[in-house]
């Protein structure tokens, strides 16, 4: 039996595609792009996602190419792509930041025109639809995580069209685990744990800054250190996860490690409770979307369209930077932070910056992903700070290569 092939059946019934279980999303984002693409070939993306996501790409030897966003949610804004654009890349990676689907229909409708493969990156969207059809069925391969909904800390799926396809890919990823230990294992299962006693105990505050005295937070900024004599170095022997492992490997060091039945046999648990979770996040972003905070378009789509269940809600404020060292005094720590864009993170060398920067910029600068399942937690807070919304129409000049900001808490 394929390792990991209960946890993937299980997803296989929910998507409706056929799925290959992996420890994590971004061995499944790796996976899709050496079967699909090219050393050398070019992938369109938004420049506002994980940076992690970033090395991944180089990792399997591809350029990035930033494409122009909507302000309104870090996505890719296809009608803003230049045409010469379109027809100089390679393949096409979605990110469906916090669970804000991409506009998928016009991005898949782009890359059937051009021949090219769409990837979704559904780190963020389990049980996200556009016109109820689910986040990870449009695209010729997508990545799911399991360290987000159902807060596994660990595992991931790649979703393909075809079995033929998933026991290809099924040897691939096997010839890429390393070897599992038991201690690594415990200590998997206990962090989720771990991390929901600190929560309802009301030790979010106390933990963290213990953790930063500590040095115990390997990024001390919104984006890793970038390191870029090495990252050039590491180029030469692309494509190659070992090559790029001290970037890819940041927050998740196993994410390669050959889980054992301690950490399957969890997360099938959780995933039994993922449609609870599910319905919970809906109340929560029916909650934040109604606030002033939340954009006109996240707003009016909730109404029409009843509320996603968002991983995270972009709210748009102002003096974002510091409105997130504040809410860790109403035990709220704001993660999944992507500023600055990644061409600014970056740099020309290591990606083709977007041709129209500002809109990202903007979003990177403003966006605060709210916690759905800490709505009114995070409401309340709100009103007690005193938060200023922010409004893309507005935009304001963001200076050029700015440098990253500091994350706090």
């Amino acid at each position: 039996m394929p390792y990991g092939s209960r946890l993937a059946a299980t997803m296989t019934r929910r998507l409706g595609r056929e799925c290959v279980y992996t420890p994590s999303a971004r061995l499944a984002l790796y996976l899709a792009f050496r079967r699909w693409c090219r050393p050398g070939g070019r992938v369109l993306m938004s420049p506002v996602t994980d940076d992690v996501i970033l090395f991944v790409v180089l990792a399997a030897g591809l350029r990035p190419v930033l494409a122009p966003v909507s302000a309104w949610d870090g996505n890719i804004d296809p009608a803003a792509v230049p045409e010469a654009t379109w027809r100089d890349v390679d393949a096409v990676l979605t990110s469906n930041l916090y669970g804000v689907p991409d506009r998928v229909v016009e991005l898949r409708r782009r890359c059937s025109q051009l021949g090219i493969p769409l990837f979704e990156d559904a780190a963020h969207a389990i049980g996200s639809h556009v016109d109820g059809q689910p986040i990870g069925t449009f695209g010729r391969a997508a990545v799911f995580s399991l360290s987000k909904h159902v807060a596994g800390m660990a595992g991931g799926f790649l979703a393909v069209e075809d079995a033929r396809t998933r026991r290809e890919l099924e040897l691939l990823r096997d010839d890429l685990l390393t070897p599992g230990r038991l201690s690594e294992d415990i200590t998997t299962t206990l962090r989720p744990l771990a991390r929901s006693a600190v929560r309802s105990l009301h030790l979010v505050r106390p933990v963290w800054r213990a953790m930063e005295r500590l040095g115990l937070l390997e990024r001390d900024a919104f984006r890793m250190p970038l390191h870029a004599p090495r990252l050039t170095a590491s180029a030469r022997q692309a494509p190659s996860l070992t090559a790029y492992e001290p970037w890819v490997r940041v927050d998740l060091h196993g994410y390669r490690s050959r889980h054992g039945a301690l950490v399957r046999g969890q997360l099938k648990l959780r995933m039994a409770r993922l449609d609870e979770d599910l319905t919970r996040r809906r109340a929560g972003v029916t909650l934040l979307a109604g606030t002033p905070w939340a954009s006109p378009a996240l707003r009016e789509r909730t109404v029409h369209d009843g509320p996603l269940p968002l991983f995270r809600v972009p709210l748009l404020v102002d003096d974002r930077d510091a409105l997130v060292q504040r809410l860790v005094r109403h035990d709220v720590v704001c993660g999944y932070l992507y500023d600055p864009p990644l061409d600014d993170y970056a740099g020309a060398e290591f990606v083709e910056p977007s041709p129209d920067p500002a809109a990202a910029r903007w979003f990177a600068a403003h966006a605060l992903p709210a916690d759905p399942l800490l709505a009114r937690r995070i409401v309340t807070a709100f009103t007690k700070e005193r938060v200023a919304d922010a409004h893309p129409s507005l935009l304001r000049p963001v200076p050029d290569a700015a440098p990253p900001r500091l994350l706090g808490p």
